[in-house]
């Protein structure tokens, strides 16, 4: 049984629509009255209870069809003419919508496409979006039929997917044609207002099955199985669109977290880009800054090219870094004699030697700095010397040791 008591249904009552309202007395109020439509209108708009419509049991037929595993392959598209047979009408001018009862096993509604049209056009305004063939709101449990006697109509449903109605009438007529396609209920629950006129109407066969309630299509929707889980009319060309405001309404939370989303990684991305560009004004400073310490002649245009350049000139080959090396060593020889200097060096590329004249105080500082060099494990010789002043001038030829 549902535990959903608060289903609203709308039906066709004399060819007016009505609602059958759970808080109601049982009787339907009609959606001529404006306020009424309204009201109705905000309830569907706030989804606060379920409302299905109940199409006219007279219209649709339903009926139980077993299938083989290769028909269910290919069912939306040859359902149709699987049951071309058993219909008197063409079936392009009919309309299916099937459920599932078991893997193998299908409940069938059939009905007009001019009707669909019809409800269609009539609930245009109204966001109904489930149909479901009278009979099946009728509650139902395994064994039971559930026989509805109301406002001249009679309303009988024999199974989850199945049932059908007739002129009040024809109740017999009805009930018998239940019986011969060949189930028998273990109780028939029926609903009316007169105990004794609605029995009366019942087979012989099951006369003793009876089991009679006061009620009409209102209290027995109390009682009904899980509408919402029921045999939907609105299915293929039929079925639901989402309108733009309901998809809105339901998507609004979730665009307004991403849309915040977005605003917080945008901004942290402008604090990036933001402290990243302080960064690099900075970084540029001390780039202009050292090239004008190294350059303080020089034209400043782009210090970074420039200063790059100059570094390439200086190690960007496998002979400068060869030049780079020989000054590093025997700067560092210089250093450690104090008094000695470079008055000029002469570096040659494809030899991979270097020549200074250096300024000494006398000869002997000159062979030590030759020996400093050769100890530091470069090839240092000399070329010549001669008194200049008060000190030594002398010519030394340096290179890596072969």
């Amino acid at each position: 049984m549902s535990t959903d008591r608060n289903w609203n249904a709308l039906r066709l009552v004399e060819g007016r629509l009505a609602w059958y309202r759970p808080d109601s007395d049982g009787a339907p109020v009609f959606l001529d009255d404006d306020a009424e439509r309204q009201r109705l209108l905000e309830l569907l708009r706030s989804r606060q209870a379920p409302v299905c419509f109940a199409a006219p049991a007279t219209a649709v037929r339903l009926q139980r069809m077993p299938i083989t595993a290769e028909e269910k392959k290919h069912l939306a598209k040859s359902l149709p003419y699987m049951l071309e047979e058993q219909l008197a009408q063409d079936v392009d001018t009919l309309h299916f919508a099937v459920q599932e009862i078991a893997p193998l096993d299908y409940g069938v509604a059939i009905c007009e496409l001019t009707h669909m049209e019809g409800w269609h056009s009539l609930l245009s305004e109204l966001p109904v979006t489930l149909w479901l063939p009278e009979p099946l709101l009728l509650p139902w449990r395994e064994g039971e039929w559930c026989l509805l006697l109301e406002r001249g109509q009679a309303l009988l449903r024999t199974g989850l997917c199945e049932g059908a109605g007739l002129e009040r009438e024809l109740t017999d007529a009805l009930l018998q044609s239940a019986l011969a396609a060949g189930s028998e209920p273990d109780a028939l629950i029926v609903y009316g207002d007169d105990q004794e006129a609605d029995v009366a109407l019942v087979p012989p066969a099951l006369q003793d099955r009876v089991q009679w309630r006061r009620g009409n299509l209102a209290s027995a929707l109390l009682l009904a199985d899980d509408l919402g889980q029921g045999l939907n009319l609105l299915q293929g060309a039929f079925a639901p669109r989402l309108p733009l405001e309901q998809w809105w309404q339901d998507w609004r939370r979730v665009a307004a977290l991403f849309g915040a989303a977005v605003a917080l990684q945008l901004l942290a991305t402008w604090a990036d880009y933001a402290q990243l560009d302080r960064q690099n004004l900075s970084l540029r400073g001390a780039i202009d800054s050292s090239y004008r310490q190294a350059n303080p002649r020089g034209a400043v245009v782009d210090p970074e090219k420039q200063l790059s350049r100059q570094l390439n000139d200086l190690r960007g080959s496998d002979q400068s870094s060869g030049f780079v090396g020989l000054v590093a060593q025997v700067g560092a020889v210089l250093a450690a004699n104090p008094g000695t200097s470079i008055a000029s060096l002469n570096y040659s590329q494809r030899a991979g030697e270097m020549r200074l004249n250096i300024l000494a105080s006398d000869y002997g500082a000159v062979e030590r700095i030759r020996e400093a060099i050769g100890a530091s494990g470069l090839e240092a010789s000399l070329e010549n010397s001669n008194a200049q002043g008060d000190g030594v001038r002398a010519r030394l030829r340096v290179a890596e040791r072969s």
